[in-house]
């Protein structure tokens, strides 16, 4: 008996060992290889098509506040009459995501049609057993779909993840940028990540030119993918009592805020616009052409004026490197700003920038720390007095060659003016790293403390640099 329960264990190990190493192999091998930018597109690509001389009937301001950037979605969505598109990596049922739904089910109930738009990875963790979201897909009007579904037993697939962050809301309006949908980005529920959206209105939504329509083209393009699947509501009887709350939730948000019901002066609070040109990459689930880096490099190139980048965290191979090299080349002032390894919340990014910060301030980036005690998850670049780049790719290898990816490249001067007025805010609260170790520190700024919890966790991750890759 104990040598068949012995040979039993030993075949489950050794099924289990297999397994782990068809899935990491899997992984690994799947998204090493890292695709060149194909000489079609760089014929295509010319940094000067992102500018006009002349103004377009489009208008667009930054929301820089994350308790605005809540109130703005929801105020989108109360006077929403025909449509709402919802593009997300993450929604969560917390406060920020519960508002969200509540808004979402009332306008389905009034006969708009919503369409929502996630991850895999996001419904996965937490979607899919929450009865709050099951109560909005059962409603009539409202279609979700779920990019890429986990599926362990398919690992070449898993990492290819939707990480798109914007709403669409009739024929004249959207906001994109960076925050998902839940407290960390939304609101003012407890811990919080600093982020960015730009918000753009037309005052001719039929003009072909909208940059809406770019928008529209590139939804539809990932809605109708063999990746992107249904989500399956459950039934009325486990859905009943969240579908109650969530509208006496709307009620509740309705009272606090009837300014949410009052037509928006858009055009007073939004900035003119010369043209808008949407960068996105491929949208398949495997290792992807870095279109979006190649052409936030080209832009950088091929400009006049200062160059300011912000990200959260920074990540890079060698041909990033190269071409971080090359635009300080000709913009030898240009700044980075990131996360210190004790503000970042991500601790991948954290150990790799502290491993690798030598290299990156040998490209002749001017490298600067965002100290302020809250993880600063923007993602832009500011070019010259005229143009502004905001949306949801990090300077990291993960946005560069995994993930789908959306930048909004905007030539206005006023738009141009409120984001580094906006960026300003947190490079005044940062330190220069002048090398690994020293620092200019202004007199105002207190670098923030390394926690116990994150320096072992930061300690492990660099044991696992080697797949740098996939963070």
């Amino acid at each position: 008996m104990r040598v068949k329960i012995k040979k039993a264990a030993s075949i489950l190990f050794l099924t289990i060992l297999l397994y782990i190493i068809y899935l990491i192999g899997g992984v690994i091998l799947s998204y090493r290889i890292q695709p060149a930018v194909s000489q079609q597109y760089q014929a295509s690509f010319h940094a000067e098509d992102c500018y006009s001389d002349s103004a377009s009937c489009e208008r667009a301001c930054i929301l820089e506040d994350n308790e605005e950037a809540l109130l703005e979605r929801l105020r989108m969505i109360e006077q929403a009459r025909e449509r709402i598109i919802l593009s997300t990596f993450e929604f969560r049922s917390d406060e920020s995501g519960k508002d969200m739904l509540a808004m979402l089910l009332a306008a389905a109930e009034r006969g708009v049609d919503v369409k929502i738009l996630s991850d895999g990875m996001g419904a996965f963790l937490r979607m899919d057993r929450s009865e709050y979201f099951h109560a909005l897909a059962a409603s009539e009007n409202v279609e979700i779909r779920i990019y890429n579904r986990i599926n362990l037993l398919k690992p070449w697939k898993t990492m290819g993840r939707l990480h798109d962050k914007y709403v669409i809301v009739d024929s004249n309006l959207y906001l994109l940028g960076g925050r998902n949908t839940y407290d960390y980005f939304l609101g003012d529920n407890g811990y919080k990540n600093y982020d960015r959206d730009v918000l753009v209105y037309s005052a001719g939504p039929d003009n072909a030119e909208n940059s809406i329509h770019q928008l529209e083209a590139y939804f539809e393009s990932v809605w109708e993918l063999k990746a992107c699947t249904p989500f399956k509501a459950w039934g009325e009887k486990k859905t009943a009592a969240a579908k109650r709350e969530l509208e006496e939730r709307c009620r509740t948000i309705r009272a606090e805020y009837p300014a949410l019901a009052e037509k928006a002066d858009y055009a007073g609070m939004t900035f003119e616009v010369n043209k808008i040109t949407l960068l996105s990459n491929p949208t398949h689930v495997y290792a992807k052409e870095p279109l979006v880096f190649y052409s936030l490099a080209e832009l950088m190139k091929h400009s006049e004026g200062e160059i300011s980048i912000h990200t959260p965290y920074i990540i890079c191979n060698d041909w990033m490197y190269g071409a971080f090299r090359e635009i300080c080349e000709t913009h030898p002032n240009t700044r980075l700003l990131t996360n210190s390894a004790a503000n970042n919340g991500n601790p991948f990014g954290a150990s790799d920038y502290l491993l690798h910060k030598d290299r990156l301030i040998g490209t002749g980036l001017a490298i600067y720390e965002y100290e302020g005690g809250v993880s600063y998850h923007g993602k832009s670049i500011s070019i010259g007095d005229r143009l502004s780049i905001v949306g949801s790719f990090n300077m990291d290898m993960r946005s560069v060659y995994l993930d789908t990816e959306l930048m909004l490249v905007i030539d206005s001067e006023g738009l141009n003016r409120q984001l580094r007025e906006n960026m300003r805010t947190y490079e005044t609260s940062s330190v220069r790293a002048l090398n690994q170790d020293d620092y200019e520190i202004p007199a105002h700024v207190t670098r923030q403390a390394m926690t116990a919890k994150k320096a072992r966790r930061i300690r492990i991750l660099k044991i696992f640099n080697w797949l740098r890759f996939l963070m």
